[in-house]
């Protein structure tokens, strides 16, 4: 069973990286042993399972990931490195801020908790990045991820019946393909496997064009709704860009494991981006009323979906 979790991605391509990590990231995206593209959170998954069930648990690897998201766009390509331990000291420090320290040794023993500790401050007072291209949210997806994308770059990719096509629903993002690899017919995921045709919702947008939706949207609530939670989430997804992506790169929504708790009607009907966008131009225009729609339509659908997290 996957984790319910969305992810937003950030892939660079491959000329912003050093010389050295452009000929392993080239090697690896030709590799035939890497994980693929539809496989790799299922991967991930595992590799973390592993490491928690291990007496002691392992909170974090001893080593960086070599592993990562691949993108192909005709010939340029993406790259978005998976950043296994760094992300892994990050959910650490979040797990041990939100949980009582009597509870928390419950779970991870206190000596490995502060070996991890002190690996994470090494790795600071080296002035190593601590900031990952990859962020996640668990049941739900945040609604400022919506808004660097447009309607149109949607990819949504439904199950089949066996002995069928997947159903693809490709009212986006032809440009981009599907997804590692160049655009192929309708029914493929990008990659060829007997797990080509899984069940997803992507949508992916340019970073400048992403970065310019954010800082309109900013704009728009800065001068009508003001100071409050919607500004500063938006406000934070800037920042959070302008750190780690490349303005040539690529930018990735991915549904993740919440697309099992929506049904296939569920998922053609999701027009959060559609909404999000349709609010911020009602805000802009005046129509306050229209606006305020569109966010009690949004609310409604993933607090539906968020709920989920407590049915038995």
């Amino acid at each position: 069973m996957l984790p319910y979790t969305a992810y937003l991605r950030v892939y660079q391509p491959i000329a912003a990286f050093s010389s050295r990590d452009q000929a392993y990231w080239r090697a690896y995206a030709d590799s035939p042993d890497r994980p693929r593209r539809v496989e790799s959170v299922a991967v991930e998954h595992a590799e973390s399972l592993r490491r928690i069930v291990a007496t002691p648990p392992i909170v974090v690897p001893e080593h960086e990931s070599g592993d990562a998201y691949v993108r192909r766009m005709g010939r340029d390509l993406y790259i978005c490195p998976w950043q296994t331990r760094l992300r892994s000291w990050l959910a650490f420090r979040e797990f041990r801020t939100a949980t009582p320290a009597h509870l928390s040794a419950a779970f991870v023993p206190e000596t490995v908790a502060r070996a991890a500790e002190s690996g994470f401050e090494r790795w600071q007072e080296r002035g190593e990045p601590v900031r990952t291209r990859i962020l996640t949210s668990t049941w739900t997806v945040p609604l400022s991820w919506f808004v660097p994308f447009a309607p149109t770059e949607r990819c949504l990719v439904l199950d089949a019946a066996p002995g069928q096509t997947a159903a693809r629903d490709d009212s986006g993002p032809s440009q981009w393909g599907t997804a590692t690899g160049p655009a192929l017919p309708a029914g493929k995921w990008g990659e060829s496997g007997p797990h080509a045709a899984t069940r997803a919702m992507l949508y992916v947008a340019e970073v400048a064009e992403s970065r310019r939706r954010l800082a309109r949207a900013i704009a728009v609530l800065r001068g009508t709704v003001g100071e409050g939670v919607l500004l500063t989430a938006a406000e934070q997804l800037e920042d959070w860009l302008s750190a780690v992506a490349h303005p040539r790169g690529l930018l990735e929504l991915d549904y993740g494991g919440l697309v099992h708790l929506l049904d296939d009607a569920g998922l053609r009907a999701d027009e959060s981006v559609a909404e999000v966008a349709a609010a911020v131009t009602s805000l802009e225009n005046g129509q306050e009323g229209l606006a305020m729609a569109m966010y009690h339509r949004l609310t409604r659908r993933w607090r539906a979906v968020q709920a989920l997290e407590h049915a038995n």
